[in-house]
């Protein structure tokens, strides 16, 4: 019997009205980093940040309903939402694909959160293929969620820099079983737990709960906890890491580098992001480096993916590959041949 195959109904997105420019994000840093840096260094004209009712669950349902819009898809169709939104939400303890579920009137659907952090978009969409190849049941499957993580960023950690960066947005993905176009092909995921405790949100939980005297500490507690071994470490192994995922993702569909048409990276600073190019052989066009959007965490794929469809940088026939990284760490990649 013929395996099914996967396909990308399409997408939706949510970015917030309010920015933070480069100047500002160099003010808050009392000047550490000059407006120049921030912009040719960092990689950030702009971010994206949220306003009062930019929650991140109500983000991913703003970017559900887009999706939907977008796709013409019926909401009683959705068979699992699988909510990628991040733990810094509204209330915590809530699901957020089941509120999702309520606000976009997809009562048919089951729903569960997964984290891995910035690569949760990726992890998920391998998560949903299988989930549609191996069930029957589920025909339909939404990946949905917010992120707002730079609310935790403290300007004036000079070790933090690799998250001045961090913006608000939602983004959801509509992948369905035999939709024959837009496919879904190869994925591939590494991880490596050894950094699992080098980076978080260090006052607020059940280690270090909040105070008062820490109240004030804890709202911009989101800190490199181990930075000389988390830096050292991923020197070594980021690289590496990410052109495995991208090579085996590849070789899981029976294509090479050079098939590649458009890379949906997620934001990282300006000569990571030149150097990925050049070893993949790409050009500037073939990618949208998302400095006027900061990093939206696990939306930055959706993201890009969206940008390039309306910029018709991706159009019938292109061969996209999506890659993230998240802190923990985890890198994947995935192949998608549009059309």
């Amino acid at each position: 019997m013929k395996k099914p195959n996967v396909g990308i109904v399409g997408t939706g997105i949510y970015i917030p009205d309010h920015r933070m420019t480069a100047k500002e994000i160099s003010e808050q840093t009392n000047g550490i980093w000059a407006e120049s840096a921030v912009v040719e260094k960092l990689g950030i004209n702009k971010k994206s940040i949220p306003g009062e009712d930019d929650g991140t669950q109500e983000m991913g349902v703003k970017a559900a309903l887009n999706a939907l819009e977008n796709t013409g898809m019926n909401p009683l169709d959705i068979d699992v939402i699988i909510g990628i939104g991040e733990e810094w939400k509204e209330y915590p303890l809530t699901t957020s694909s089941l509120y999702i579920q309520d606000k976009i009137g997809a009562t048919n659907a089951w729903g569960i959160d997964v984290a891995n952090r910035c690569c949760t978009t990726v992890s998920a969409m391998k998560m949903a293929k299988d989930m549609l190849i191996a069930d029957e049941d589920v025909n339909v499957i939404m990946v949905a969620g917010g992120y707002r993580n730079g609310d935790f960023v403290d300007f004036t950690d000079k070790t933090m820099s690799m998250m001045y960066n961090l913006g608000a947005g939602g983004g959801a993905i509509i992948l369905k079983k035999n939709h024959n176009e837009n496919l879904l092909l190869g994925s591939h995921v590494i991880a490596d737990g050894s950094l699992a405790r080098t980076a978080g949100v260090e006052i607020g939980g059940t280690v270090n709960p909040i105070t008062h005297e820490n109240l004030e500490e804890a709202k911009k507690s989101l800190r490199l906890m181990d930075p000389v071994k988390m830096k050292n470490r991923l020197n070594e192994v980021s690289m590496p890491n990410w052109f495995e995922c991208i090579d085996k993702a590849l070789d899981k569909s029976n294509m090479e580098r050079k098939d590649i048409d458009f890379l949906a990276i997620l934001h990282i600073k300006r000569s990571g992001h030149e150097y990925m190019l050049n070893e993949l052989g790409l050009k500037e066009e073939q990618t949208i480096y998302l400095e006027d959007y900061g990093h939206i965490g696990q939306v930055d794929q959706i993201l890009s993916l969206h940008k390039a469809l309306e910029e018709k940088k991706v159009k019938d026939g292109s061969v996209v590959c999506m890659i993230a990284a998240g802190i923990g760490y985890t890198w994947a990649a995935n192949i998608i041949r549009w059309g």
